[in-house]
């Protein structure tokens, strides 16, 4: 005789409630149990406590003697701790349909759209930024020559004076000499 510990519907219409039992597999859903373990009532709140009733001892008593968990009392079973969550694999379920592929490759579209406007930017940034700094030693380099011109000219006055000093040094010397002379 296979044992299963599965839920049992009670309630009134549109208002469920679920006893958790353990029963032999071929008595009806709703029929003749071995042994009520729990409750569970879907209409309340997932934090209210009282949603979920289980005799911890008597499952693992069950539970030793072969009998088998239905999915849902294995999830209750695995959110108190008592068993393991079971493990689930169907890839198929997983892939995601044409409509969300469609709404992928349009989002990577409009992604790959934004990068290549931002690379576009920076690069735009980067050829002004280098443009800026090659311009910016060509105006150092013709301020330093507006600099150098004047000072050129300085010495070139300086030249200029030098001798026009002198000869005004000369025309001073000569007159001091006629005055002597005379």
């Amino acid at each position: 005789m296979s044992v299963k510990i599965r839920l049992s519907r009670h309630g009134a219409k549109k208002k469920p409630f679920y006893r958790i039992v353990v029963a032999d597999i071929r008595a009806p859903r709703d029929g003749k149990f071995i042994e009520k373990v729990g409750t569970f009532d879907p209409l309340k709140e997932k934090t209210d406590e009282s949603r979920l009733n289980l005799e911890i001892d008597r499952i693992k008593h069950w539970l030793g003697n072969g009998a088998k968990p239905t999915d849902t009392v294995q999830k209750f079973l695995s959110d108190v701790g008592i068993l393991k969550p079971k493990e689930r694999n169907n890839p198929n379920k997983a892939k995601p349909k044409k409509k969300a592929l469609e709404r992928l490759k349009a989002k990577e579209e409009k992604a790959n759209k934004k990068n290549d406007d931002q690379l576009k930017e920076t690069e735009q940034e980067e050829t002004k930024a280098k443009e800026t700094k090659e311009a910016a030693p060509a105006e150092a380099k013709t301020e330093e020559t507006k600099e150098a011109a004047p000072a050129e000219a300085k010495t070139k006055e300086t030249k200029e004076a030098a001798p026009a000093e002198a000869k005004t040094e000369e025309i001073k010397e000569v007159a001091k000499a006629e005055e002597k002379n005379s």
